[in-house]
This record gives structure tokens, C-alpha cells and sequence, in this order.
């Protein structure tokens, strides 16, 4: 099978690259290698032509590795939308499942109407009066990923912290989430299909005292550093059996609400009383071999070489129970009353005339 990798080359090949896409890239590619698969690495850019360079591969799928253009995580769901208008299979979420839960205010809203736990919050615009959530409450971009925009002062306790943190972000981004903060302990659940990984937990015991409590951008990408330290993963996670069951059932639910399909990650919080707090719900989390979706594969047997595998077969799966395109017309004019059309027998077939 002829498969083609994408990823973010414009933040690969910068003048400071990130080995982090690289290193996953190449991760990738041996593994679809080494089962006898042909691999084609196609860098994605701003001036869109690595778009003629995909239909020209002819690949058979697309192992979708292009979380942002340039760095830039709200071009991700345009990606995807490529791929899908070429008729592609291809790894992970669709455009708007990515395009829903990049957008957390709205993906909050949409769980919360559905009935699951979601930490009180609002969104601030430019111009808007800051709301009340209570506090201690933390800040965060509206639409990013990576912990980009969260440090340490993103929390904060009182009015005037929170509006001097609204006001310094909203000059940078246009929207705000403002959300009431869950102390407590902060696990993930991740899933593959259908089936549900062994939970993990984010150990903040050797966080320094006096910090917050959270996974800030610096504990995500500055290997070492106190907050990096402080905020290592442990799986699995040593939780009851019951608040287990609870976390993986709120988890799936959160899932299917928003179509997730292939892989993904929910992040939550367990707050002093035993309650779960749904955080985040990511679409296409991190795939590198040390981050956290294959870190609960490994503690559940599934090596990455077979997560890889496994995320392939799930993208062909799907390709195979969608319907053409003339089809879903077909069913679409049906179901709007309007009978099918009969054509008329040909009486005089090619050669016999």
C-alpha cells in the first residue's frame, strides 16, 4: 500500500526545526515501512501546493500527521477537508469533529447540554465584560492546542488578576476561555475506536511549592525545566474501581458527541470530593512514541509499530462505510418524497444495431 504522511513542514524545516514532528514523522514512517507499505512524506505549507503534490501520490491513504500549518493549530481542520474533498482515507477525526474541539468554549457548550461535567465557563471577546466564574479561575486561548498560552499566571484569584490576564491575551488572541479552576488530581483517557486505554494521570508531586498545579506549555516543551518536572505522567493511573468506570463511561460519551473517530484523548479533573471534570476532549492528540496516547497503548499491550497499524485500519474501515457521493444523493432525494429514476431499456446495445 502506497501511504502518505502529512505534517506541519513549515514548522519541520523553520530556521529553528521541531524535532518533535520530525521525530514522529520518521517514527511513523518506519513503522508503516516495515510491514512492506511504500511511504511518501508530503510538508504541508502556507502556499498550499503540497496539496498537488498529494493528488499527484496516488496514495492509497493518508496518515494524518499535520496538527497546524506554521505552527498555526486553526488551519488544522483545513487539512483534513483537503483530504476528504480528494476522496482520501485517512487517520484520526474528521475536519469538523478537529474543528469542533479546537474551539473549547463551543465543544464545552455542546457537552454540557448533553448533560456532562463541565467546569463553569464563558468566553471573552474584545469589548465584552469579563464574566464571573468564580475563582480561582484559569485562562486559556479559545482556540489553540499544546498548552500554547498557559503558564503559570493563568491562573488567577481574584478580579483585577483576571482582568489583567484577560486584557494581555486578548492582544495576541480574540478569544478568551475564562473557566472556573478544578483543584484536584488531572487524568487522561484515551481511546482507540472503540476500545478504551488504561488511564493516566499527570503526577504533580515534585511540582514546586507555591505553583499551580497544571500542565503549562513550559511542561509540555521545555524538556527539564521545573514545570516539566513537576508534572510527569504516570500510567495507569491508581484510581478506585467506581471512579474509574465513571471517568471511562464520561470519556466515551464525550467522544461520540462530538464524532471522534480513530483516536483521541479526553483530559479531566477529579476535584477534592470525587467528582469528575471534563477539561478538554482532543481530536488527534499527539502521536510521537513518548507522548501520552502511546504510553497508555504500550501499558495495554499494544506496541507502537500495532497502534500504527491499528490507526490505519480504522481509517480504511471507515472509508469503506461511507457512501459515494452519488449515492447519499440517491438516499437524499428519496427521502425528500421525490421517486427514483427508471431508465428506459436500451433496445439497441452497442454491436447489435
Amino acid at each position: 500500500m502506497k501511504i502518505a504522511i502529512l505534517f506541519d513542514g513549515a514548522s519541520a524545516f523553520a530556521e529553528s526545526p521541531d524535532q518533535e514532528i520530525i521525530g514522529t514523522v520518521d517514527a511513523v514512517s518506519l513503522s508503516l515501512t516495515t510491514e512492506g507499505n511504500t511511504v511518501v512524506r508530503i510538508p504541508v505549507h502556507p502556499d498550499a501546493r503540497w496539496i498537488d503534490r498529494l493528488r499527484r501520490a496516488r496514495a492509497d491513504f493518508v496518515f494524518n500527521l499535520c496538527e497546524s500549518i506554521d505552527g498555526v493549530a486553526a488551519l488544522e481542520p483545513a487539512v483534513i477537508s483537503v483530504i476528504e474533498l480528494l476522496g482520501l482515507p485517512y487517520s484520526g477525526s474528521s475536519s469538523w469533529t478537529t474543528a469542533l474541539c479546537l474551539r473549547k468554549h463551543v465543544v464545552n457548550a455542546a457537552l454540557e447540554r448533553s448533560g456532562l461535567p463541565i467546569p463553569k465557563f464563558a468566553v471573552v471577546r474584545r469589548g465584552t465584560a469579563i464574566p464571573s466564574v468564580g475563582f480561582p479561575a484559569i485562562c486559556k486561548p479559545a482556540a489553540e492546542d499544546a498548552s500554547i498560552g498557559v503558564e503559570q499566571r493563568s491562573v488567577v484569584r481574584t478580579s483585577r488578576e483576571l482582568t489583567e490576564r484577560v486584557s494581555s491575551m486578548l492582544d495576541r488572541w480574540d478569544e478568551v476561555l475564562v473557566q472556573k479552576y478544578v483543584e484536584g488530581r488531572e487524568v487522561n483517557v484515551g481511546i482507540v475506536g472503540e476500545a478504551v486505554l488504561p488511564i493516566a494521570e499527570i503526577d504533580f508531586g515534585r511540582m514546586p511549592k507555591g505553583m499551580w498545579r497544571i500542565v503549562t506549555y513550559r511542561s509540555k516543551w521545555e524538556d527539564g525545566s521545573d514545570e516539566d518536572v513537576g508534572s510527569a505522567p504516570r500510567c495507569p493511573a491508581r484510581l478506585p474501581a467506581s471512579i474509574a468506570a465513571q471517568l471511562r463511561k464520561i470519556a466515551v460519551t464525550a467522544w461520540r458527541i462530538v464524532g471522534g473517530s480513530g483516536y483521541g484523548r479526553v483530559d479531566l479533573r477529579i476535584d477534592e470530593r470525587g467528582r469528575p471534570w471534563i477539561l478538554e476532549v482532543n481530536a488527534n492528540p499527539d502521536f510521537a512514541p513518548t507522548a501520552g496516547l502511546a504510553r497508555m497503548a504500550g501499558v495495554a499491550g499494544i506496541d507502537y509499530g500495532a497502534l500504527v497499524r491499528q490507526i490505519c485500519e480504522l481509517g480504511l474501515q471507515r472509508s469503506r462505510e461511507v457512501s459515494t457521493t452519488a449515492e447519499r444523493w440517491a438516499l437524499a432525494v428519496r427521502l425528500s418524497g421525490v421517486a427514483p429514476e427508471t431508465r428506459e431499456p436500451d433496445l439497441f446495445p452497442a454491436g447489435e444495431a
